[in-house]
């Protein structure tokens, strides 16, 4: 598998403080990641390098800032699915030094999923030694869709300044689905969309999964990346067997959320109010760009 850069979104929401339009003047902005791939890490992309559109419309970018230093607030959750009671080995050890290699900046907490459920274990806090304190190996637990926790945790973080990662570890199985659309995936897109959450998911089979049916496994995995993508994250996994090791995939996840950007950019006349389709593309053939399908748009006055 390789292990990409990319570009990814804080979308913009009605009560978001990042992306708000509250005003005639306000610029919508969102959190962009770019990859540097053949050229020095240093390189800054300007407004220029990249082109957002919207059903075709151009949205302008007006500005592309560094989110850095006493700028890098970020609330980050580690949210841990509690299906599984596999031997996590020195999985546990690779995210307490993710942990704890996290800036100063960075506010972190971490929940459960038991029986579908969440269970928060540790509040958002700069304690470091309270988040390392509050991971235990996964117990065990009644086989449910990881979607709903996931939509339960955005709808009851608390939105403000900072900018808002979750990073999940699943096998992403909704034992009840039906068919190859989950609604509560679609839900947990929509409410992260709207809300501005980034998803990072890491898949972690359930303890069974050398005897589960491939066509599941596969199912869940392709509703983690599904989740992932459409939030402006990324999906990691290697067949369907437990990961050896989470170092390089959290190493990933860490350059991500080191090179972002807050992205600036005027709103076109024909473009409507809601959850609408977007795409961003690079002119620049180094810089490689990822991006939700659909950014979060506030109703305008009449007058705009």
């Amino acid at each position: 598998m390789t292990i990409k850069s990319g570009i990814m979104f804080l979308v913009a929401c009605p009560l978001c403080a990042w992306a708000q339009n509250p005003s005639p003047g306000v610029t919508p902005r969102m959190i962009v990641t770019v990859g540097h791939f053949g050229i020095h890490d240093t390189q800054v992309p300007l407004p220029t390098d990249l082109i957002l559109t919207s059903k075709a419309e151009a949205l302008p970018i007006t500005s592309l800032t560094p989110v850095r230093g006493d700028q890098a607030n970020l609330e980050l959750y580690l949210v841990v699915d509690n299906c599984s009671n596999c031997e996590v080995g020195t999985k546990f050890e690779e995210l307490r030094s993710f942990i704890q290699a996290q800036p100063a900046t960075t506010t972190m907490g971490v929940a459960y999923i038991q029986n579908g459920r969440l269970k928060i274990a540790q509040p958002l806090t700069s304690n470091r030694a309270h988040v390392v304190g509050a991971l235990n190996p996964p117990s065990g637990s009644q086989p449910a869709n990881p979607f709903n926790a996931l939509t339960e945790l955005i709808d009851s973080w608390s939105q403000g300044v900072a900018r808002r990662v979750v990073l999940m570890i699943s096998n992403g199985i909704d034992p009840q689905a039906d068919g190859p659309i989950d609604p509560p995936a679609e839900a947990a897109i929509e409410a992260a969309q709207c809300a501005g959450v980034v998803v990072y998911a890491i898949y972690h089979p359930s303890a069974n999964w050398d005897v589960a049916g491939y066509s599941e496994v596969h199912s869940g995995q392709v509703q983690l990346a599904h989740v992932a993508y459409e939030t402006g994250g990324q999906a990691y996994f290697l067949g369907i067997n437990p990961l050896g090791t989470l170092q390089p995939y959290l190493a990933d996840i860490a350059d991500h959320l080191a090179n972002q950007y807050v992205l600036e950019f005027r709103i076109g006349p024909n473009v409507g109010s809601g959850l609408q389709p977007v795409l961003l593309r690079s002119k620049v053939e180094d810089f490689d760009v990822e991006a939700p399908g659909k950014i979060w748009i506030p109703e305008r006055s009449p007058d705009r």
